[in-house]
């Protein structure tokens, strides 16, 4: 089998799913899962209470921890899947701060000057898969999971990540993508949605054959499905 390696990002708002995806997916392809730095992160909870206070050092941590994900992954040797990319840092999560008067223009200028710095020679992921929900989903599946600092997550706040979300990925064109809506899917406990989902990842890689799976579907090709709204 051959040497070459895949890198997979799967984007997404909070409580799309994203963390149960990637260890489902790398057990399925026998990739490296790299999860989201979340219960060890010292700002998350603070942040949540206090936004404004916390939103800058909230993103540089996240900056920081994501960006040494990507580089171990395009320079390890092994395929890998990462939980959620340093793509959504700043076109996703600082973005809707600043415009929601949560970060200072100060702040954001200077984050964003570092961001394109430390993204501007980065390898982009072999494929970006976005996983999609709409907000009242998302809602009531933050509330599931229990996480006290959640609780103050407010509609608005959703709504917006959603928002600018679809319109990065409508514009994204740094490599291969993969749009799925979710709302009705469930790939953990449906195995027919989970198979569906495989499937349209092998489709959208070019390198199909250098996985340890199943059967490829019969019609391989680059996939780059269309924007829903």
């Amino acid at each position: 089998m051959s040497q070459q390696r895949v890198f997979i990002a799967i984007s997404g708002n909070i409580g799309t799913g994203k963390t149960t995806l990637t260890q489902l997916l790398a057990d399925r392809f026998r990739w490296e899962p790299r999860f989201e730095a979340v219960e060890d992160n010292p700002y998350l909870s603070d942040f949540y209470s206090d936004m404004s206070r916390w939103s800058f050092p909230l993103q540089i941590f996240f900056l920081n921890h994501r960006l040494n994900v990507h580089k171990n992954i395009s320079g390890g040797t092994v395929s890998a899947i990462q939980d959620r990319s340093i793509y959504e840092d700043a076109n996703i999560f600082a973005r809707n701060l600043y415009e929601q008067g949560h970060m200072e223009e100060r702040d954001y200028v200077n984050y964003l000057s570092l961001y394109k710095s430390v993204c501007g020679e980065l390898q982009p992921p072999s494929l970006m898969i976005y996983l999609r929900k709409d907000v009242d989903i998302l809602k009531d599946r933050i509330s599931k999971r229990g996480r006290d600092y959640e609780k103050s997550i407010s509609d608005e706040y959703l709504s917006n990540l959603n928002l600018f979300y679809d319109e990065w990925m409508e514009g994204y064109s740094i490599g291969p993508k993969l749009i799925v809506q979710s709302n009705d899917r469930d790939f953990l406990y449906n195995k027919t949605d989970f198979n569906w989902l495989a499937d349209e990842i092998l489709a959208a890689i070019d390198q199909k054959d250098l996985f340890d799976y199943g059967s490829l579907p019969s019609n391989i090709k680059q996939l780059t499905t269309p924007l829903k709204k």
